[in-house]
């Protein structure tokens, strides 16, 4: 591999930068654990498939083109 070549720089300076962390792999812990919470469980329980719950199987793309005509100002 062309060890000067920008994708080998970039990749080894953030390589040898996080294999180097101590509280920052923590952090890094902390960050992943939130966006899992965030995307994870609280959309399962506060963002229901409204789609599916309001527009016939198959009949989704119907459904969103006469909601946004009959929405129209």
């Amino acid at each position: 591999m062309d060890k000067q070549g920008f994708w080998y720089r970039a990749f080894d300076l953030y390589y040898d930068g996080f294999r180097n962390m101590r509280l920052g792999k923590t952090l890094w812990t902390i960050i992943l654990i939130k966006l899992f919470i965030m995307f994870a469980i609280l959309k399962v329980f506060f963002f229901p498939n409204f789609l599916k719950s309001h527009a016939e199987k198959g009949g989704e793309s119907d459904f969103v083109a006469t909601e946004m005509i009959e929405r129209a100002p």
